[in-house]
C-alpha cells in the first residue's frame, strides 16, 4: 500500500507541475504601451490645432516658399512682432485664410486699416493689417469662406510706404472670447504647408 500511495503522490505532483507550466505558457504577458499611443494621449498644442484648420496663404498668388518667419523678430522697443509679414504689390487681393466670419473692421494708428476674422470653432482670430482697402460690401458679421477676397495689400498705419505687405497674425482666444485678446500663435508653420491661391472668389 505504501508503494502505491507513493506512486499516487508522484502522479499528483507531476500533474500539478505540468498544469502550472501550461498556464505560464498560455497566459499572455501584459502589452507595453506604445510610445505613439502615449504621445497621442497628450493634448494638442495651439500650433497643432492651427495646422488642422488647413489655412491658405492669405495673399493671392503667394507660394508658401516665399514666406518668411518673422514671428520672433523685434519691433520698436524690444517687443516681439508676433505675426508674419507677407510682401506683395500694393492692391494685391488679401484672402480669408480660413472659413469663418468677419468679427471686426477697424482702423488704428499702428495697424492702419485692419480686419479681425474668427474661425468657425470660435477658437482662433485671424488679424489682417496695413490694408489698402476692404473688399466691396464687406461688413462685420459676414460669413466668409477660405480663399474669399476680403481686402487688398497696402501700407497703412505704421508700415513703410515703400514696402506694402500684409501683416498677418493669429490669436488663440481665451475663455473670455474677446476678439482683441488672446495668445499669439506663430502662423508660419501652418502657412508653410498651405496651398497658394491663384484664383479667388468675390
Amino acid at each position: 500500500m505504501d508503494f502505491k500511495r507513493g506512486l499516487s503522490l508522484v502522479a499528483v505532483f507531476v500533474l500539478l507541475h505540468s498544469s502550472t507550466d501550461e498556464l505560464q505558457r498560455v497566459t499572455p504577458a501584459p502589452e507595453a504601451t506604445p510610445a505613439a499611443a502615449m504621445a497621442d494621449a497628450r493634448p494638442p498644442t495651439p500650433g497643432e490645432l492651427l495646422a488642422r484648420r488647413r489655412l491658405v496663404v492669405p495673399v493671392k498668388g503667394t507660394p508658401p516658399a516665399r514666406l518668411q518667419d518673422s514671428f520672433e523678430a523685434r519691433r520698436g522697443t524690444g517687443r516681439k512682432h508676433e505675426a508674419i509679414d507677407i510682401m506683395a504689390p500694393w492692391g494685391t487681393p488679401v484672402l480669408a485664410a480660413d472659413d469663418g466670419r468677419i468679427e471686426k473692421i477697424s482702423s488704428n494708428r499702428a495697424g492702419g486699416l485692419a480686419i479681425y476674422q474668427v474661425d468657425p470653432s470660435g477658437r482662433f482670430v485671424y488679424y489682417y493689417a496695413h490694408l489698402a482697402g476692404y473688399a466691396e460690401g464687406l461688413k462685420e458679421g459676414q460669413a466668409v469662406q477660405r480663399g474669399d477676397v476680403i481686402a487688398y495689400v497696402g501700407a497703412t498705419g505704421n508700415a513703410n510706404r515703400k514696402a506694402p505687405h500684409l501683416h498677418f497674425a493669429v490669436l488663440l482666444l481665451t475663455t473670455q472670447k474677446r476678439w482683441w485678446g488672446g495668445e499669439a500663435i506663430n502662423p508660419y508653420p501652418a502657412l508653410s504647408q498651405a496651398p497658394a491661391v491663384t484664383t479667388a472668389t468675390r
